[in-house]
C-alpha cells in the first residue's frame, strides 16, 4: 500500500510486494530513478501504477521521468491497464493524457473501476464513440449529474443519444413516473411542495411561479425566476421541464444544455401556442427547430411551418421542405426578405416562377 498526494489530496494505490518497494518514497533514490524508466518485470496494472506513484515523486528527476515512461507506456500493457481494475486516479490521469484517442478513452468509459468524474470528463471530448459509450450507461448518468451535463454541451451529443438518455431519465413517457407529482393539477400548496421535493432546496415565492401558467411581467420576478433555474442542477431542471408550467418551459427551452431543452419539448404539458413562439424564436438551438420541424403533429398547422420557415436559425433542409407549403402572399415576402438566407428567398422565387406569379 503506497499513498501519494496528488492534487492536494491523498491517492491511496495497492500494490504486490514486489512492485511497492520500487514505489515506496524511503528506497533508495537510485532504485527510484532506475524504475521511472520502466523497465521492471512487473504484471502491466503493476508497472502502471508504480510508474503513476513516482510520476509524484519529491524527485524531480524520478517526477520527469516516470511521467514520460507512463505517458509513452507500449499499447500491449496499456490496453490492459485501461481494461482492468485499475486505480480510478490512474484512470483519470490516462483520460487526460489520451483524451485525443476514441479508443483509449471509450477503454476507460467502458471501465467499471472509472469514477464519475472520469466519466464526467470523458463525456465533454469530441469522441463520438465515446459518447456513445457513455450514454448508453443508465446507473452512471443517474447517479451522477455531472455526465448529463456534460453530455448535454458535447456538440457530438445527438438527437438520437439524446432521446435515449431522456428515455433513461423517464422523460417523453406516457405515463407521468411515480415519484414526479404534476403540479399544474394540485394546488398552490401542494404545487409548491412538489416542487420544492424537485430542487431540494427552500425558493420561497418563486417556487409558486415555475409551477404557474401565469404570463410573468414583473421584471424582479423574472429576474428571481432566471436565478432560480440557473441554480439548479442538470437533473433539476429536467424534470421542471417535465412537470413545471409555462414560465419555466420558456426558460429552460433556451438551456445551453441540449439534454434539458429537448425535454422541454417533451413535456406532455407543452401547448402548440408555445411550439409556435419556439418556432418563432431566434434564441433556441437549431436542434430544438429540427425537432419542431420534425413533429408531423406540430407541424400540421400553418402558423408554425410558416414561422420555421422564415426562422433564420432552422436548419435550411427542413426550412425549404416547407416552402411548398406556403401561400403564394408569404412566398412573395419570403422571396424579398432580407432576413431569411438567400436560398430560401430563392427558392420561395423559384416555387413563384413556376406558378407563374411572378
Amino acid at each position: 500500500m503506497v499513498d501519494q498526494a496528488s492534487h492536494k489530496s491523498k491517492i491511496r494505490l495497492t500494490l504486490s510486494p514486489q512492485a511497492e518497494k520500487y514505489a515506496r518514497r524511503d528506497a533508495p533514490v537510485n532504485v527510484r530513478r532506475m524504475a521511472a524508466r520502466g523497465a521492471l518485470p512487473l504484471e502491466p496494472l503493476d508497472l502502471a501504477t508504480v510508474l503513476f506513484a513516482l510520476a509524484h515523486d519529491p524527485d524531480a528527476e524520478v517526477k520527469a521521468t516516470a511521467r514520460s515512461s507512463l505517458d509513452n507506456l507500449p499499447d500491449n500493457i496499456l490496453d490492459r491497464v485501461l481494461s482492468g481494475p485499475a486505480n480510478p486516479a490512474l484512470l483519470s490521469y490516462f483520460a487526460r493524457v489520451h483524451r485525443d484517442s476514441d479508443l483509449r478513452c471509450e477503454a476507460i468509459a467502458l471501465n467499471t473501476a472509472a469514477d464519475d468524474a472520469t466519466i464526467a470528463f470523458l463525456a465533454s471530448l469530441p469522441l463520438r464513440r465515446v459518447v456513445d459509450a457513455i450514454s448508453n450507461n443508465q446507473e452512471r448518468m443517474l447517479r451522477c449529474d455531472d455526465i448529463v451535463e456534460a453530455l448535454g454541451e458535447n456538440p457530438l451529443t445527438g438527437r438520437a443519444v439524446i432521446e435515449r438518455i431522456l428515455e433513461f431519465l423517464g422523460i417523453g413517457e406516457e405515463d407521468e413516473p411515480d415519484d414526479v407529482p404534476d403540479v399544474e393539477d394540485l394546488s398552490e400548496e401542494a404545487a409548491q411542495k412538489a416542487l420544492m421535493s424537485i430542487l431540494g432546496e427552500e425558493m420561497h415565492s418563486v417556487t409558486r411561479l415555475l409551477a404557474s401558467e401565469a404570463d410573468v411581467e414583473d421584471e424582479a420576478l423574472q429576474g428571481n425566476l432566471f436565478a432560480t433555474i440557473q441554480n439548479m442542477t442538470v437533473m433539476q431542471k429536467i424534470k421542471l421541464a417535465r412537470v413545471g408550467g409555462k414560465e419555466a418551459r420558456t426558460l429552460l427551452i433556451k438551456d445551453r444544455n441540449k439534454i434539458v431543452a429537448t425535454s422541454v419539448l417533451a413535456s406532455p404539458k407543452i401547448t402548440e401556442t408555445e411550439i409556435l413562439t419556439i418556432a418563432q424564436s431566434r434564441g433556441v438551438g437549431d436542434e430544438i427547430l429540427r425537432l419542431v420541424a420534425s413533429n408531423k403533429d406540430w407541424t400540421r398547422n400553418y402558423a408554425i411551418k410558416l414561422a420555421l420557415t422564415t426562422n433564420p436559425k432552422t436548419p435550411q433542409p427542413q426550412a425549404i421542405k416547407f416552402l411548398n407549403y406556403l401561400q403564394d402572399r408569404d412566398l412573395k415576402t419570403l422571396m424579398k426578405s432580407k432576413d431569411v438566407p438567400s436560398v430560401i428567398s430563392t427558392h420561395a422565387r423559384r416555387i413563384l416562377t413556376k406558378k407563374g406569379k411572378v
